[in-house]
């Protein structure tokens, strides 16, 4: 998908329609505490038998076979607006699935 550089739109700072900068934004996900192989890797060290919290690391339900599904083919974007008069950032209201995004 190609999309301009530059933008003319509102900024939430300056109050008024500004000329600003478009950037794609990589935002870091986190690392998930119970995700399948950090279950395997608690139990293995002992950890995750017991109740309450220390049992937290439970048995997550069984996969179906019918709901086992393909990884999507395109990931969301996340655009970054930058304005060139206060010079600050405004992340996009919602993301789109794109295969590959090109500003021009």
């Amino acid at each position: 998908m190609k999309m301009p550089k530059v933008t003319h739109r509102y900024c939430p700072w300056c109050n008024k329609a500004t000329e600003q900068k478009i950037e794609s934004y990589k935002s870091g996900g986190k690392r998930g505490s119970l995700t399948h192989g950090s279950i395997a890797r608690a139990r293995k060290r002992g950890q995750g038998r017991g109740v309450g919290n220390r049992g937290k690391w439970g048995s997550k339900p069984a996969i179906s076979k019918f709901k086992r599904t393909g990884a999507k083919s395109s990931k969301k974007t996340t655009l970054q607006y930058v304005c060139k008069v206060c010079g600050k950032a405004l992340q996009q209201y919602k993301g789109f699935r794109a295969k590959k995004v090109e500003f021009i």
